[in-house]
């Protein structure tokens, strides 16, 4: 039988014990070498297993182990000690009699696993030792900051530029943690951290989405819109169909979200006339507010039509500022 010597690599974002059957099955039927204690080391051992910890020459270590036992598992750090698999497929290259090498995965990343690394890089940053300029930041002072993301990721959007939106989400995730990290930092009893976060959105979508997790009847789009709206109303005690919406955004988009709210609730109420305003400030609010009105009724988007129509007038300046050729007499 082929001596083998099988290279054990597992998530350092799970539990060290948290093992395949076949990972398990290895470190139990031969030497297990290490090249430094951790939680898997102990682990192991806490599971009976025999591990020697190898500070130097971990190639020669392995094949001894290999040809006394006839085979022999290396228990990879968090980094997976890709140096050490590679001098030890060249080695076993040019002797192949030796012994087979097999990369076994004994754990792998779940899904999110790379959330988990974004809060602790976060954590680190925003701690003692950290980043001077993140630790002396609060919710106020980082405000305009994640404003100022969602709008570079709504221009990634806009230029269907996915690459970029990828990265855009990354900066919009950074305030998410940021904000997160220091409300750590609240007084007791106000603190709060990133999986309060994260467990009050799970919590909520598991509540509102009943066609997706207690088996409710799906129905079409709109009655799914319908539930969401009428569960949300009945999680929230609200005097107004306009509570809740966020009256601190751009003024066009406000306009048409207060419309959009008195409409779905079949609310009749008239924008009032420009001309019976008393001064120009007011007159052109109540003819903005009219034209919103009318994007509205005719299925248009007026921030968008708006965003629109200004970025093709940019264009035009920026061709005014070119200079005119001339061409010799």
């Amino acid at each position: 039988m082929t001596a083998r010597i099988v290279l054990l690599v597992t998530s350092p974002r799970l539990p060290a014990g948290l093992l395949t059957s076949a990972a398990w099955d290895a470190v139990r039927s031969a030497p297990v070498l290490a090249g430094a204690e951790s939680e898997l080391t102990r682990a192991v051992r806490t599971a009976g297993a025999e591990v020697s910890v190898v500070a130097e020459g971990a190639t020669q270590a392995l094949l001894d182990a290999t040809a006394t036992h006839g085979g022999a598992v290396w228990l990879a750090g968090p980094a997976g000690d890709e140096t050490l698999a590679r001098e030890l497929g060249l080695r076993l290259a040019r002797e192949p009699g030796l012994a087979e090498l097999e990369l076994m995965y004994g754990s792998w990343d779940p899904p999110g696993a790379r959330l988990l690394d974004a809060v602790e890089v976060m954590d680190r940053l925003a701690s003692p030792g950290g980043d001077p300029w993140k630790r002396a930041q609060t919710h106020r002072s980082l405000a305009g900051f994640l404003l100022e993301e969602c709008y570079e990721a709504y221009d990634a959007i806009s230029a269907d530029d996915t690459d970029a939106l990828r990265e855009e989400l990354g900066d919009v995730l950074l305030q998410v943690l940021l904000h997160a990290r220091l409300a750590e930092n609240l007084p007791e009893g106000e603190s709060w951290n990133v999986d309060d976060v994260a467990g009050t959105l799970v919590d909520k979508m598991v509540r509102r989405n009943p066609h997706v997790f207690s088996g409710e009847p799906a129905g079409s789009i709109e009655e799914i819109e319908a539930n969401w709206e009428r569960i949300k109303r009945a999680e929230k005690t609200r005097d107004s169909v306009l509570d809740g919406i966020a009256l601190s955004q751009p003024a066009l988009a406000l306009a048409a979200k207060i419309l959009d709210r008195a409409g779905r609730v079949g609310l009749a109420v008239p924008p009032p006339l420009a001309e019976s305003q008393v001064d120009p400030e007011a007159r052109l609010g109540a003819s903005l507010l009219s034209t919103v009105a009318a994007a509205r009724q005719a299925g248009i988007d007026p921030e968008a039509a708006l965003r629109r129509a200004t970025l093709s007038y940019a264009e035009a300046v920026r061709a005014a500022e070119r200079p005119t050729p001339t061409h010799p007499a």
